[in-house]
Order: C-alpha cells, then structure tokens, then sequence
C-alpha cells in the first residue's frame, strides 16, 4: 500500500468523480474497492495486462475511449483534461500508471459502460459484484476477497458501513 483508502478516497476519488459530475457514495466506495482489490492500494502498479492502482488493460483503456467516451463529448473532453498535454499523445497507457485522477476518471467508465446500476453505498457485497462482473482483471479475484478487502482497509473513517 503506497497511501491510505481514506487520501485516496478524499484527495483522488472523490474529486476526481466531482468534477465529471459523477459523484455519488457508491461511485466512491466502489472505485476504493477497486483499488484495494485490484492493486494493494498502489503496492503493485503492473499486472499482467492491467495498469495502475486499478490494473486496467490497454485493451479495456481504448474500450472506454471508442465505445463510450466517443458518445459522449463533454464527458471525453472533461477526461482528456485530466490527462497531460504531451504525454497522453506520445503514450496514452502510460497515464493509468502516472495521472490517478485520469485513471480514476477511466475505472469509472468502465463502470458506467457497463450499465450497471449501483447499489447502496453501504452494501459491500453488491458493490463487490459489480466488481467481480463488471471489472475484475485479477482472474483469481473474487467477492469475498473484495469484501474483506474493502472492510479491512477501504471504509470511509465516518462511515458504518458493512
């Protein structure tokens, strides 16, 4: 673990889901999740295809970009904001590993390209299986992984959450 849940809930996620419109509890606590079970929190930034603090494929990155993102304009353009000037156009993947906002914004839309509906902010096995269906790049994940993951490291310091 390179931070806490709760700076990188507060400094990163919830900022970054904010300022594309998009914040809700759930959103939050999910992408946390996601995080921790994707990632150790940022101890381990390279996964087999997966990139950064949530292990996104390039494969799933360009997803985001040609079969949503390109629906939606202001959304794309308030994500190509995120990104930095030069280095997005001479490699775009790399910002997963170096811009936690841009690759916050990405995790986010892969949720959201997904359809799914969200859950209760508080209900942590639902929001366990919109991971495990929605996004899992770890093929040994599972939910009861994310589950105690989530409650051992990710809970909100405030909350009462499951």
């Amino acid at each position: 673990m390179i931070f806490s849940s709760q700076d990188l809930r507060e400094l990163i996620v919830a900022d970054t889901l904010n300022y594309l419109n998009e914040w809700s509890q759930s959103a939050e606590n999910l992408l946390v999740g996601t995080a921790i079970q994707e990632s150790g929190l940022g101890f381990e930034l390279k996964s087999g295809s997966g990139l950064g603090i949530y292990h996104i494929s390039t494969a799933s990155h360009r997803a985001v970009w040609d079969h949503y993102l390109v629906n939606y304009p202001d959304k794309a353009s308030r994500v190509r904001g995120l990104a930095g000037q030069h280095s997005f156009i001479e490699n775009p993947h790399k910002e997963l590993l170096t811009n936690l906002r841009y690759t916050t914004a990405i995790a986010w839309f892969i949720y959201a390209k997904s359809g799914c509906t969200l859950p209760e902010p508080d209900d942590i096995p639902a929001l366990a299986s919109i991971w495990h269906n929605r996004f899992r790049s770890k093929p040994h994940g599972n939910t009861e992984e994310f589950i105690t993951n989530y409650r051992e490291l990710g809970r909100p310091r405030s909350s009462n959450a499951a």
